[in-house]
Formats: structure tokens, C-alpha cells, sequence
């Protein structure tokens, strides 16, 4: 398969393009900057979608970017940078003589309001009620096709959890204060910890870009990217301190946590939501890391 990917050069994407590769498959970049094997952004509006099987979406601003102040103008960039690069895709697919089969958006499970109790799978009623779900809904409409294209390519949405990896996501922020004895759980530690690890969550978007095996639906085929395992934060913390034999006991305070991220965005840290991949595993997905212990292991090289 000829693949194309935006946003391709970030931690997924890099593990996306590296999976594609060993199975065989061709992999074109779409990036702000040209390149080899690469087009830009406005190359794909200008001159439309290059020659294709597959098509995947995971442009979009880091959202726990240590860098950037959380203001108006960064909730600007979160919600630009995910939705006009989808449209810009969606659009491509729609007005290519030869759409691809295959069309994959990766959004979030912040589409599942927080809650210790509530159970979600992807059959789950979805009602936007703050920031992320709004960006979410938002997100994936831009990414749907019309009716006409439907009938020939498969839309498919992957709704990731906190993505663990050894190169990037969340667990390079994490590493260096646990390694140095300064970990500790976030908030109550009671909150779900809804996660995958990178190889897994390149798994489920390469199973995704696999041809329908019978026509395909105008409504898109939703999986959540998390690992089966249901964990809170406070059993991540006490295994990811097992793992590199260091102790946890230093927790953040929720009031932290606010003041340095602002807490619309340090909701994603405090609060959680119980995300089951119930049509993940009925595909007949194989997780390579389905525990905490596994997917750890791995990531610290034990």
C-alpha cells in the first residue's frame, strides 16, 4: 500500500511510519517543511492527493507542550492545527479521482466525560460538555466524508488514550522526576488512567488502513486506542516507581497542577475516564503490551 500521513514526523507517527515500513508498505510524509518522501500542506491543496491505498491524520499541536503558556491563543492553535489540517485531508480524499480505501483520523477520549464510576466503550453516547469533547466532536466532523465518496473509502476514527513511549508523549516529562525519586501521583491518584503504548496505538491505526472487507458505511468505524487494562494514576505511579526502583512519594496537588498548566488543560491530569476498547478487541486486534507492567518494562529498557 502507498500511505499518507499528516503530521508523520511526531512520536506516532514516527513508530506509524517505522510499523508501515517493516509490513512492506509505502510511506509519504505530509509536513509543514518539504523533504524526501515528504509533501507539504499546501502542496495537498494546490495540487491535490498524491497517488494513494491509505490516508491517516495525526497533525495537531502537542497539548502538554511544557513550553507554551495555556492561553486563548494556544486553545486557538489546539483546535486549528487538528481541524483545518483534517478538513484539508477530508477534502483531498473527497475531490480525488482515486480516493484511497482507507481513511484514518486518531482524536482523543476526551469525547468521555471524567468519572470514577462510568464505564465507556465506542458504542458510548457522546455529549460535548467542556473544552476537549467540544474539540473532539469538531475534530472528527471535519474529517467526515461525503455520501458519494463513503461508498468506496472506509472512514475510520481512533480515539487515543495517554500514549506511553520511550521517544516522546507523556512519559518524557515523566521520567526524569521519577528517575531522581520525585514521582508521585497526581491529584488523588483515584482518577482512571486511560493509556496505550505507541506500538500498540500504530497497531490499531495500521489495522484500521487494512481494505474494508465489504463496502463501506458513511459512518465511521470508531476505535478506542487504550489498552484493556483499566488502571488509575495512582497504580501507574506505584508500578512506573517498581519498575525503575524508585520510590513515589511525593504527590502534586491538583492546586499545582492548575497553577502551572491551567486547569482546563490540568483536567486531563486530575481527572480521568474508564475507556474500554470493547470494538478493538472484536476486530481481533493483538495487543503487544495489554498490561501496565509489560508496556513499562519495555519503555525503561528492562
Amino acid at each position: 500500500m502507498r500511505v499518507l500521513i499528516g503530521g508523520g514526523s511526531g512520536f506516532v507517527g514516527r513508530e506509524l511510519t517505522r510499523l508501515l515500513r517493516e509490513k512492506g508498505h509505502e510511506v509519504t510524509l505530509i509536513s509543514r517543511q518539504p523533504g524526501p518522501g515528504r509533501i507539504t500542506w499546501g502542496e495537498l491543496e494546490s495540487g491535490g492527493l498524491p497517488p494513494c491505498e491509505g490516508a491517516v491524520n495525526l497533525a495537531g499541536e502537542n497539548l502538554m507542550n511544557p513550553l507554551r503558556w495555556w492561553n486563548e491563543s494556544y486553545k486557538k492553535d489546539l483546535f486549528s492545527s487538528r481541524i483545518d489540517t483534517t478538513k484539508t485531508l477530508a477534502q483531498a480524499i473527497a475531490a480525488s479521482p482515486s480516493p484511497p480505501h482507507s481513511w484514518v483520523l486518531v482524536s482523543g477520549v476526551g469525547c468521555y466525560k471524567p468519572s470514577l464510576t462510568a464505564e465507556y466503550t465506542e458504542d458510548s453516547e457522546l455529549t460535548p460538555f467542556d473544552l476537549f469533547s467540544n474539540l473532539v466532536k469538531e475534530w472528527e466532523a471535519s474529517a467526515l466524508l461525503p455520501e458519494n465518496v463513503a461508498k468506496n473509502t472506509k472512514q475510520v476514527v481512533v480515539r487515543s488514550g495517554i500514549v506511553l513511549g520511550r521517544d516522546g508523549g507523556a512519559m518524557k516529562q515523566m521520567l526524569l522526576p521519577f528517575w531522581l525519586g520525585l514521582g508521585g501521583t497526581l491529584g488523588s491518584g483515584r482518577q482512571p488512567f486511560p493509556w496505550i503504548h505507541v506500538s500498540d496505538l500504530a497497531g490499531i491505526i495500521a489495522h484500521g488502513l487494512e481494505p474494508p472487507a465489504d463496502s463501506p458505511s458513511p459512518v465511521p468505524h470508531v476505535f478506542n486506542g487504550v489498552a484493556p487494562a483499566l488502571n488509575t494514576n495512582y497504580e501507574f505511579t506505584k508500578e512506573l516507581g517498581q519498575v525503575l526502583r524508585r520510590p513515589t512519594i511525593f504527590p502534586v496537588p491538583v492546586f499545582v497542577l492548575n497553577a502551572l498548566m491551567g486547569s482546563e488543560r490540568a483536567v486531563v491530569l486530575t481527572q480521568g475516564q474508564k475507556v474500554i476498547p470493547k470494538r478493538t478487541l472484536e476486530a481481533g486486534f493483538q495487543y503487544k503490551y495489554p498490561d501496565l507492567t509489560s508496556a513499562l518494562k519495555e519503555i525503561v529498557g528492562n
